[in-house]
């Protein structure tokens, strides 16, 4: 009767490690297995980067390159517009997988979700009326200022700061822009636009003075139709708060996505499809360089 238990017990053992084993097995598998679809979330009203055509559609340079990123990794994608302010939150949540949506890498949002490598270099600088007394005042726009470089960022900000004096900046009301005017432009009058097109058509009215943005977003903006008034003045700042590049944003610890994204990302910009695109929607070559 011993030896008979002992036998049990020895095999309900095995059994249990087996289990264990398979289950540990399965369980690796199940987390390395490539993902068959991906919820990518976006804003759908940031032009050109992404907005919402009239029947209803995505457009836009991220759409294009979002599609294009999915083709290599061979997955299928979905793509849902919503507001800029809750997409973090709504990641972190996992009512999406990835965020699309000129999102820059800053130390801020580094505490809180991971990003791919970038897929977009980032400077922003200012538009204002063509022939208006800011097109001249503002320094030469073609200048990059790293705002990293202390002496040369304070130089250039106080330039600007004088010509902007009594002069209301417009900016988004959430993202890089509302962050760069709190950071940099202390003492400047600054109004909070949910939309860019709001923003640009104030400008464009004359209601503001001058609006910030990402410059190769502003370039693309002053070609359409309509907006020939707007031309872009200022230097075009980088680092700091303006971030390391615009790139996906992703849940914390969500290493398998982030290869997957980074791989497609580093691909389309050593072809040039990153080029091709950015040329064709913002006139400017956006591709990031190592």
């Amino acid at each position: 009767m011993t030896r008979s238990i002992s036998v049990y017990a020895r095999l309900v053992l095995a059994t249990a490690v087996l289990a264990a084993t398979l289950g540990v097995s399965f369980g690796v598998a199940a987390e390395d297995a490539s993902p068959k679809e991906i919820r990518i979330v976006t804003e759908g009203g940031f032009v050109p980067w992404n907005y919402t055509k009239p029947d209803g559609t995505l457009a836009g340079f991220e759409i294009d390159l979002a599609n294009d990123l999915c083709n290599r990794m061979k997955v299928k994608c979905t793509i849902s517009a919503q507001s800029f302010d809750s997409m973090i939150s709504a990641l972190n949540a996992g009512k999406f997988d990835a965020i699309i949506d000129d999102m820059a890498i800053t130390p801020k949002r580094e505490l809180v979700i991971d990003f791919s490598v970038p897929y977009a270099t980032l400077c922003y600088t200012f538009g204002t009326l063509k022939g208006g007394e800011l097109a001249t005042n503002l320094p030469a726009e073609d200048k990059k200022v790293s705002l990293m470089d202390e002496a040369a960022s304070a130089k250039a900000l106080a330039e600007v700061k004088g010509a902007l004096s009594g002069k209301t900046v417009g900016t988004l009301s959430s993202g890089t822009s509302a962050e760069f005017a709190s950071t940099y432009l202390k003492g400047i009058s600054v109004r909070q636009y949910k939309s860019p097109e709001a923003r640009d058509l104030d400008m464009l009215a004359g209601r503001v003075d001058a609006v910030i943005g990402a410059k190769d977003s502003l370039l693309g903006t002053a070609a359409k139709p309509g907006n020939e008034g707007m031309v872009l003045a200022g230097p075009c700042f980088f680092g700091g708060v303006v971030g390391k590049g615009a790139a996906v944003g992703l849940r914390k610890g969500d290493t398998q996505l982030k290869a997957m994204f980074d791989k497609a990302i580093k691909e389309a910009r050593a072809d040039g499809t990153i080029k091709r695109l950015s040329e064709q929607t913002f006139h400017m070559d956006v591709t990031p360089i190592d």
